[in-house]
């Protein structure tokens, strides 16, 4: 091995976590001791705050904290808060908002709320006899079973919707679940709808071992292998749209309405038919849904797997919106599946996150729902409205140009200079390099 293995890690102090890993990997460089420190936070609670978020923690990693103006959702403006590195999302989200101000800007609704998990065990019996021992004799006892852990979600409106079995057995032998739907309100519920599951498995197993239905041999088949809730949420669905008429389909690029129009739905439709550009078109979709995911301290990777598994939950992997031009009208929407909370988590810690759903104005986990599922959709228009009339690069490129610059070290007037340069040109990586050194040799 090139390195050597560490004992304890973890129990080291952070300084010693540094020292170790600059000693053993870095050649010692102190170089990159002081990269680590210069990211931490000068006030030394809000540093150990955000060190207690995970573990083996040795600094912070920035992300731009940018916002998004002039989104008119469901007759509120709002601006959005988006933490993202990409150049161009906060542009194109912010262009989108704008073209929609002044054509009814965006609606939403939510068409459900049910978030799911699954207790998933192996028993070798019958499946009757086992949907017989579930309807007559578990289901009840579940819900009586959890009774405590719901008690503070059921007053505030959740709970356990609802309890079924599965019978997986022509997939997997001897494999069944247990299949439960939530309503966890405004969190996110990951905690809680596992606590619930994992009492289904305790109680599952002492209902058996004490029930007259099973033989002993039955009774010694059974295996609880997990219980965990699932991020695919394909009936926690919001759905954002906007529309008006294509003749106020107003461009700017200088092609007609009606052209737009056209070839913005040919867009959507290869989205819908071809996984290969459906899967950057969701991407792009996703640049918009994580910026504001992250910045309201949710979990962006959950909200990343459930949208791409339902993109493909008919066996093909499609976009995520759609788009429709009959009888004169243009629509745009997108039905997205999402799992989000505006309580616990690091809603109540981490003051960015706090400043977050401050600013829109403290939402509901369904209006946050319906946020998240509209930055998508801007980012989404924003995209294509590029890609069919003056390409994604002219955009893209601009608002990449200072990226490339700070490569290069240019100074503020050198900086400035570009901008000018490049105010009528399309940006490449190629031309900003030759004007560099024109520049630098004059």
């Amino acid at each position: 091995m090139n390195h050597k293995p560490v004992e304890g890690f973890s129990k080291l102090t952070k300084q010693g976590k540094i020292d170790w890993l600059v000693n053993e990997y870095l050649e010692g460089n102190e170089e990159y001791q002081n990269i680590l420190k210069q990211y931490w936070n000068g006030n030394a609670d809000l540093q150990k705050l955000h060190e207690e978020f995970s573990e083996n923690t040795i600094s912070n990693f920035y992300m731009p904290y940018g916002i998004a103006p002039n989104f008119l959702i469901d007759g509120k403006l709002f601006a959005l808060p988006m933490a993202v590195e990409e150049s161009s999302v906060v542009a194109a989200a912010s262009k989108a908002a704008k073209f929609w101000i002044d054509k009814g800007g965006f609606k939403t609704t939510i068409i459900n709320n049910e978030k799911l998990g699954h207790t998933h065990f192996i028993f070798n019996v019958e499946p009757h006899k086992l949907l017989h021992f579930f309807n007559f004799n578990l289901k009840k006892k579940l819900f009586e079973a959890t009774e405590d852990i719901t008690a503070n979600m059921r007053k505030r409106g959740g709970g356990i919707l609802d309890i079924k079995l599965v019978d997986k057995t022509s997939e997997m032998p001897n494999y069944y679940q247990l299949k439960a739907s939530f309503d966890t309100v405004d969190s996110m519920g990951a905690n809680f709808i596992n606590s619930c599951l994992e009492q289904f498995g305790k109680t599952m197993k002492q209902e058996i071992a004490t029930s007259g239905d099973f033989t002993q041999e039955e009774k010694n088949t059974l295996q609880i292998v997990m219980n965990i809730l699932s991020n695919f949420t394909p009936d926690c669905i919001v759905r954002a749209e906007v529309s008006c008429k294509i003749d106020d389909l107003k461009d700017d690029s200088g092609i007609s309405n009606e052209e737009f129009a056209a070839k913005f739905k040919q867009a959507v439709t290869i989205a819908e038919i071809e996984p290969f550009r459906a899967t950057t078109h969701n991407k792009g979709i996703m640049n918009g849904v994580d910026a504001v995911v992250i910045a309201t301290g949710n979990d962006f990777r959950a909200t990343e797997a459930c949208a791409h598994a339902y993109a493909a939950r008919d066996g093909r992997y499609r976009s995520l919106t759609h788009c429709t031009t009959d009888n004169g009208i243009f629509r745009f929407w997108i039905d997205l599946p999402i799992s989000v909370g505006v309580v616990g988590g690091l809603t109540n810690l981490h003051p960015l996150v706090k400043f977050s759903l401050a600013l829109l104005g403290k939402p509901s986990a369904q209006e946050l729902m319906s946020i998240l599922a509209v930055s998508g959709l801007a980012q989404n228009f924003g995209a294509l409205r590029s890609l069919v009339t003056t390409g994604i690069q002219k955009g893209h490129m601009k608002m990449h140009l200072l990226n490339i610059l700070n490569q290069m070290g240019a100074t503020e007037e050198e900086k400035q200079h570009f901008v000018t340069y490049f105010k009528d040109k399309t940006v490449s990586h190629h031309e900003v390099i030759s004007e560099f050194n024109r520049l630098r040799a004059q």
